[in-house]
């Protein structure tokens, strides 16, 4: 397999991730880690659902692949993840030493890993590593995009519903 062939079939099981958030009534972003070709941890967001917000998909991933792994430094590992990660996240993956990061599409309100700021590269910090953006991006997007649209939808219908009790 060549590796952007393995990036598009773990970018699929980060999606799938994404699904099971999307399921519990949550922002569907999935993220897994991969290490040695095998993923070592999985997560999706539960900030909803735990009242937590640092629930975050990639967070939750690296904490079980740190706890498989019996190490909190994940040198030679990957992570994947459907939306680029924000600030705390892009933290976590620097503290864990991951070797590489894929995501799927970009973030433009908190996106810390090349849109908004590229902590993956910053020569302040003492790791570094590459990023490798839009891995399945349209399916990506298209799943945040639907997932926002029903909420709206559904707020309108909650407006409406509740004017005409009034």
């Amino acid at each position: 397999m060549t590796m952007v062939r393995d990036d598009h079939y773990w970018m699929g099981k980060a999606l799938r991730q994404a699904e099971l958030a999307e399921k519990r009534g949550e922002v569907p972003i999935g993220a897994v880690v991969v290490r040695e070709g095998v993923a070592v941890g999985s997560g999706y967001n539960l900030r909803e659902t735990g009242h937590d917000p640092t629930a975050h998909a990639e967070l939750i991933a690296i904490r079980k692949a740190a706890k498989k792994r019996g190490a909190w430094r994940l040198t030679g590992a990957t992570v994947y993840v459907t939306l680029e990660p924000c600030l705390m996240c892009m933290g976590a993956m620097i503290l864990a030493r991951i070797e590489r990061l894929v995501y799927g599409c970009r973030d433009p309100k908190g996106g810390a890993a090349g849109t908004l700021y590229d902590l993956s590269s910053d020569p302040r910090l003492n790791h570094r590593f590459p990023v490798i953006a839009g891995v399945r991006e349209e399916e990506c997007s298209r799943k945040l995009s639907q997932f926002f649209a029903l909420l709206r939808a559904r707020k309108k219908q909650e407006v409406i519903y509740s004017h005409d009790t009034l």
